[in-house]
């Protein structure tokens, strides 16, 4: 799993290789990490890193993607830039404004459909949720709409660009 993670304005390219429980094999622009990761309340881990204990508070901001990472001395901004997020950006205003054919960057996994056909929808509601590269990403409509037709059902493959989802 490769991730883009931008941490107060700089962007470094992080990529999971191994999870064994709390140890973790991480790489970090090149630079490879052998860490230990506890979880020791909600939003507090312990992180072990060549025997320097780190203790670190995550602050999940509006949603999935934004977070406030605190240390000891320290307090980051911290965003999470995945497929979804550089599709976006790859786009248009104009573009976003007159989706009409909800659709995946890349291949993956149908996980929930939380609408059905002739659902009234409102901006910002999720339509469709696809896993993707061990994540989860959740498409919304960009304009109140109504949904005409679901291409896909509940736990079905899809392929990168594929129309899941058609709304008016």
């Amino acid at each position: 799993m490769s991730l883009e993670i931008k941490i107060n304005g700089r962007t470094a390219r992080v990529m999971m290789h191994k999870k064994q429980g709390h140890l973790y094999e991480i790489e970090v622009d090149d630079k490879v990490y052998h860490l230990d990761a506890l979880m020791v309340e909600r939003g507090v881990y312990s992180i072990l890193n060549d025997h320097t204990s780190y203790n670190v508070e995550l602050i999940e901001k509006n949603d999935h993607r934004h977070f406030n990472v605190n240390t000891l001395y320290h307090s980051y901004d911290v965003e999470i830039i995945d497929a979804e997020t550089k599709y976006k950006r790859n786009r248009s205003k104009e573009e976003l404004d007159d989706i009409r054919n909800i659709s995946s960057p890349m291949p993956g996994k149908i996980v929930k459909i939380p609408v059905k056909v002739g659902d009234h929808v409102k901006a910002g509601d999720t339509v469709v949720i696809v896993s993707a590269m061990k994540m989860e990403s959740e498409y919304k409509v960009q304009k109140d709409r109504v949904v005409r037709k679901i291409n896909v059902k509940e736990g079905d493959i899809v392929e990168g660009n594929q129309v899941l989802i058609v709304v008016e």
